[in-house]
């Protein structure tokens, strides 16, 4: 999976992104101290859900999409027409794409969940690699192994 490196403000959440190179330069406030300790009880399977304050930039359009993203259960996964029809347009499978692709927030705000009509792994920022363990991660119980 690589490294993770999570940014915060006093008000919330502003980014959570894979990186390669790991590097500890952190000054911590309460709202990264929450994360790191969330994002340990996903990884060690206990947490299926986070409640961390968000403090994140995007368009209106964007916000939409990320708070549908937000209500994708652990473990399920959608496809970007069905996010489309939830924001309002079912034409907008391109939109939503591209504000699935911009989410600042990875693993918190769940956009490895969303994929292609056809049940196949498509676009993700951190790698479709990384999608793919993400989601045999959140599937390990039921489905071993469903996107090999």
């Amino acid at each position: 999976m690589g490294g993770i490196e999570i940014c915060a403000s006093e008000k919330g959440l502003l980014s959570v992104s894979f990186i390669d190179k790991e590097e500890s330069k952190s000054k911590k406030n309460t709202i990264l101290s929450k994360c790191i300790v969330q994002l340990k009880e996903y990884f060690s399977g206990n947490r299926k859900e986070f409640d961390i304050p968000l403090d994140m930039l995007g368009t209106e359009f964007q916000k939409q999409v990320w708070c549908e993203l937000q209500n994708i259960p652990f473990g399920k996964t959608v496809s970007y027409l069905d996010i489309a029809k939830k924001v309002g347009d079912k034409n907008s499978t391109r939109a939503v794409g591209n504000a699935n692709g911009k989410n600042p927030v990875a693993i918190i705000i769940p956009c490895h969940r969303v994929i292609g009509m056809s049940g196949k792994l498509v676009g993700y920022a951190g790698g479709i690699e990384r999608k793919r363990w993400l989601l045999n991660f959140e599937n390990n119980i039921t489905s071993p192994n469903l996107f090999n």
